[in-house]
Parts: structure tokens; C-alpha cells; sequence
């Protein structure tokens, strides 16, 4: 794996989202009818089912047959509201793995501006616990690509750095090539709708799910790649992340070991998602190179 150089900056260049055909990320559209700021774009969520792109991409989030989590239960949970100019904003999850630093699914920031929320349970809410912080930068893994979605991970640098409470918490990772094993049971947690009918909740959700053999989702997906993904869910079940997840983390054991990435369109499970564990030495090079940032002098990796 290639750690030597990664995309990082403003508007990283990649094709259309639309322009995806057998699979889709499960990230969500909201509201261009409401201008950039982060208090109006958890607004425009209230909007979403009648104003969202009506394309098979384009719904909102959704986790399908989850239950609500009780209040603050994920602290190191983050909301991402992404702008794109004057298209619609742009939805996904992520988790807190250090107080400046926030991983998610590289697919969800080619866009402009994006603002963290920590601390939520409900993002429609004006809660106390909430923590709206701008995101400095983001470096995407340079090895990324939309064609299957490989290397789907991101590193989002935050300032101000997340102040640590009881509902701001971080997440560990798991080392390097430490793997989870197959009927492994992990959590998603994230917020959207609760039913494809488009039954709508603001709160966060989650679902249980198993981890599957990496053989079922070669089948389903011709560019799952068995040693930087995990293959999650089964057909049988209908619980799953959905538009609106991506993402987001897969907690096993209490390690984030997955990020949401990608599914098929009319069946939501089973999942891919990105491995944490093949991306750590990366990871760690990235963290490395933010905190030498915050030394007098130092250079940029913009």
C-alpha cells in the first residue's frame, strides 16, 4: 500500500456522483434552498424528503430496521455537513479518533466546506451538547478511487480540536492488519430515515449486524478487495446502513473497525465497508504529519 503521498486540500477533482451504476455510497443529499451556514443546513433536513435529488442516489439516510440508541450512548459519533456551492449539502457520518481528527468515507468530501458536529443525538436539535467545529483540512488516501471504491477513507483535520466530555468521546482503531472474524456481531450506528417508505427520524440510530465471509461480497461486487474491506450483513436480514450512513463506523469489540462505504441499490445487505486495520499504518502517518502542523515553522501538507 502506497503511504507516500495523499489527496488533500479543498476541492479534490472526481467524477460525478450520479455517474455510478451497479452500486452506490451511502451518503445523502439535502436542501440547496437554504444558505451555508450550519444552523440553516440542519435545517434544510427537515426538508429533505420533498426536496432531495429524486434520482436512485439522491435520497435521504435511512437505517433500515434500527433501533434508537439511548441519548449520547456513541459520543465519539460525528454528524458531517459538507457544501457544495449551490448544490444541495451534502450528508455523511464519521467517528473521533483523536480530538483534532475524524475519519470517514473518502467518497463523501469531494465537495467544499465541511463543518463536524459532535456530542448530537438529535442533529435537528438545539442541544447543549453539541459541538459545531470547522473542518481545517481533509486528506483523502491517494490510492482512492470510485471505480468500486477502493480506498474509501478520508482523515479530516479539525480546528479547534473537540473538547473531551462525557459526550465527546473518541473511538480506538484496531493495528494493523488486525482483523475481525467472520459472525463477528458489530454495530452502525447513524441518522436518517427508518424505513425505505421514508419514515423520517433526526435521532441518532443503530443496527447489529454479523460480518460476513469477504467470498459472498467478491460475488456481489466486482471490485471488493478482500484484504481492505469487510464484507457485513447478509440478504436475509433487513437491517442495514442506508443513504445517508457513509461514513460512518463499524464497532466490534469496541474498536472501529469498518467504515460505511458502499452497497447495492435495491438490496441493502450485504455491505461493504472500508477496513480500518489495512489503512492504520496510514492512518498513523497522517496523524503524524497533523501534529507537526501545530509546531512554530512548520511546513504545510496542504
Amino acid at each position: 500500500m502506497d503511504t507516500e503521498e495523499s489527496i488533500s486540500g479543498k476541492v479534490p477533482a472526481s467524477p460525478s456522483l450520479l455517474s455510478l451504476l451497479s452500486y452506490f455510497p451511502f451518503s445523502s443529499y439535502l436542501s440547496p434552498q437554504t444558505v451555508p451556514e450550519t444552523s440553516e443546513a440542519l435545517q434544510a433536513l427537515e426538508l429533505c424528503p420533498q426536496m432531495a435529488f429524486q434520482s436512485p442516489r439522491g435520497r435521504c439516510g435511512q437505517i433500515i430496521g434500527g433501533r434508537e440508541v439511548k441519548p449520547h450512548s456513541r459520543p465519539y459519533m460525528a454528524y458531517l455537513i459538507i457544501q457544495n456551492g449551490s448544490k444541495p449539502f451534502f450528508s455523511c457520518g464519521g467517528f473521533l479518533i483523536r480530538p483534532d481528527a475524524v475519519l470517514s468515507a473518502a467518497h463523501c468530501v469531494d465537495k467544499k466546506g465541511i463543518t463536524v458536529i459532535l456530542g448530537a443525538h438529535n442533529v435537528r436539535g438545539r442541544e447543549r451538547s453539541q459541538q459545531k467545529i470547522h473542518v481545517r483540512q481533509w486528506v483523502i488516501h491517494p490510492k482512492y478511487s470510485r471505480d468500486g471504491f477502493k480506498n474509501d477513507i478520508v482523515l479530516l483535520k479539525l480546528k479547534p480540536k473537540a473538547r473531551i466530555n462525557k459526550n465527546v468521546q473518541l473511538i480506538s482503531i484496531p493495528r494493523s492488519m488486525e482483523r475481525v472474524t467472520v459472525g463477528t456481531k458489530c454495530e452502525v450506528a447513524g441518522w436518517g430515515w427508518t424505513s425505505v417508505q421514508g419514515q423520517m427520524t433526526n435521532v441518532m440510530r443503530q443496527v447489529q449486524l454479523k460480518v460476513q465471509n469477504g467470498s459472498i461480497c467478491q460475488q456481489l461486487f466486482k471490485n471488493y478487495q478482500p484484504q481492505s474491506m469487510i464484507c457485513v450483513g447478509d440478504d436475509s436480514s433487513k437491517k442495514a446502513p442506508y443513504k445517508g450512513d457513509s461514513g460512518g463506523p463499524l464497532i466490534c469489540k469496541k474498536k472501529a473497525h469498518g467504515i460505511v462505504s458502499h452497497g447495492r441499490e435495491r438490496h441493502p445487505s450485504p455491505e461493504v465497508y472500508t477496513n480500518i486495520s489495512y489503512f492504520e499504518p496510514w492512518i498513523r502517518e497522517q496523524l503524524r504529519k497533523f501534529a507537526l502542523q501545530e509546531l512554530p515553522d512548520s511546513p504545510s501538507y496542504n
